[in-house]
């Protein structure tokens, strides 16, 4: 079963996480997703929407599994987020984030790469809540925080690992629309086919200077900031506090 779903809407295509029950990040879904995002534009595609389902845009990395694996296995899913999140900054063509309901950490993490954000209204949340996991937030991520958010708010946040609903999320920009949950992809689309109508050349240019920033992020990333998030990973602290917090979703659920 296909945990990505490829839905073409004309020109624009929509790229849609299908791995119930939360769409859990894991090799498998960043690799399709990398490949998806890549490929898009050689198979006709001008723009790009990121979903995943009502309710629920992607609960983050799949901790339960990740927490099963070695180092050697854990770094290569570590650089297909990391890869993703950079296919995303360096698209050729726009990409909307429809985020259709919660989004916590590794889900909040991708829509930081993407041109535009358009969430759920009501009770859903978003957020990096690394540091309430025992994790630290990159600086490559940290910095496409603070470059919609500003340094101190973005500061603020992701110390705090605060997870915020999205009247809030829209009130200080980390998303850009709030819409009713049934209509979130709608709303990217149309968002998109909006862009597509400016003089193509001049407004993919225009765009290409302006998110140079986020690619400059990727040209300075490095193995040095892959193994130091790595040694966070398996450090005693972060191992006992994602331990403690798979037993307790493990007790709710039971």
């Amino acid at each position: 079963m296909s945990v990505l779903e490829i839905i073409r809407h004309n020109d624009i295509h929509e790229l849609r996480m299908a791995r119930p029950p939360v769409n859990a990040l894991d090799g498998e879904l960043l690799g399709n997703l990398r490949q998806a995002v890549t490929d898009a534009p050689a198979q006709g595609a001008r723009a790009i929407v990121l979903s995943g389902r009502p309710g629920m845009f992607s609960g983050g990395l799949d901790v339960p599994h990740l927490l099963q694996l070695d180092q050697d296995a854990m770094r290569g899913v570590w650089h297909a987020f990391i890869g993703l999140c950079e296919a995303l900054a360096r698209s050729p063509v726009p990409v909307a984030a429809a985020i259709t309901g919660h989004s916590p950490a590794g889900g909040a993490v991708l829509t930081l790469y993407c041109d535009y954000r358009i969430m759920a209204d009501g009770p859903y949340r978003i957020g990096l809540n690394e540091t309430q996991v025992g994790l630290v937030v990159p600086d490559v991520i940290q910095a496409a925080m603070r470059r919609l958010l500003g340094a101190h708010r973005a500061e603020r946040l992701m110390v705090a690992g605060a997870m915020i609903e999205s009247s809030e999320a829209h009130r200080i920009g980390l998303v850009d629309e709030l819409i009713d949950a049934e209509h979130v992809v709608e709303r990217a689309i149309a968002w998109l086919q909006d862009l597509l109508k400016l003089a193509p050349q001049a407004m993919s240019e225009t765009r290409r200077i302006a998110r140079a920033d986020l690619r400059a992020l990727f040209d300075a990333h490095n193995a040095t900031s892959d193994e130091a998030f790595l040694a966070c990973w398996f450090s005693d602290e972060a191992q006992r506090v994602l331990g403690e917090m798979v037993a307790m979703l493990k007790a709710k659920r039971g």
